[in-house]
């Protein structure tokens, strides 16, 4: 009789299916140029020295006939807040395509509908990313909000959105299964970012005490989830320089992949 034998398998440790992905060979010598990158904001201080000739498009929403449409836009940025923006994205990223999307006034402040239809123009004029570091608590724009999202995602927009500074849910950086939401963190180096696995705010980066552009030419020191959605923005931009037809699903795995390689560096 033939006798029984037990074949074990050998075992043996997976292959590290991140290895290939590392800021070095996505990023590397890379400066976001080509990028068009939309800022739905408060407008964009053009005539900033770090910020001139890096302003491809400004329009900005108006009312008509209560119907929010857009025009050329030529009034600047009397708030403050889209300029520090994309002063902290052309620092990660400084030769992008900017395109300042105004929906904001001169308290930061501005209805729903207007926010609604910023975000509708960079996804119809197909920007690759969009920062958004503004949102709304207000449920009724939960749903609109929500359906603009899934567009932008299939028509492979990358959204960055900045969770509220306030301890309650805003629209639209709860939904992060359609976008990258951002939360700030100490520390100042960009790249450094952090991943929090199971939050519905997944990723940490630098904003607090941010040196950035403000309008008139100067600079400020500046705190909030504001200052650091930009900077997510600006790495992404390197990313779609290095790949231009990344999806966002692919993006959002490779800032993940990373995010949790910095974090084990620091163990």
């Amino acid at each position: 009789m033939a006798q029984s034998q037990t074949t074990r398998k050998k075992t043996s440790t997976p292959p590290d299916l991140w290895a290939p992905i590392t800021p070095d060979s996505t990023w590397q010598g890379r400066t976001g140029r080509g990028v068009r990158v939309a800022v739905v904001d408060s407008g964009i201080d053009n005539q900033h020295p770090a910020l001139k000739g890096k302003v491809t498009e400004s329009v900005e929403a108006v009312v008509e006939g209560g119907r929010v449409s857009f025009q050329p836009s030529t009034s600047g940025d009397a708030a403050g807040h889209g300029t520090a923006c994309a002063g902290i994205i052309t620092t990660v990223a400084p030769e992008v395509d900017l395109y300042s999307i105004k929906v904001l006034g001169a308290n930061a402040s501005g209805s729903g509908d207007m926010f609604l239809a910023g975000l509708d123009w960079a996804i119809k004029n197909k920007m690759q990313v969009i920062n958004l570091s503004l949102g709304t608590t207000k449920p009724q724009y939960f749903g609109p909000l929500h359906d603009l999202l899934d567009r932008a995602y299939h028509t492979g927009c990358i959204v960055v959105a900045a969770a509220n500074n306030l301890p309650q849910p805003s629209y639209p950086s709860i939904f992060s299964s359609s976008l990258v939401s951002v939360i700030k963190r100490e520390g100042g180096d960009p790249f450094n970012f952090g991943y929090r696995y199971g939050e519905v705010i997944e990723l940490i980066a630098p904003g607090v005490n941010v040196r950035t552009t403000w309008p008139g030419g100067g600079y400020r020191q500046l705190t909030g989830n504001s200052f650091a959605c930009p900077h997510v923005t600006g790495i992404i931009a390197l990313l779609m320089e290095s790949y231009p037809n990344l999806t966002p699903f692919q993006v959002k795995t490779i800032l993940y992949a990373i995010a949790m390689r910095n974090q084990d560096a620091q163990k």
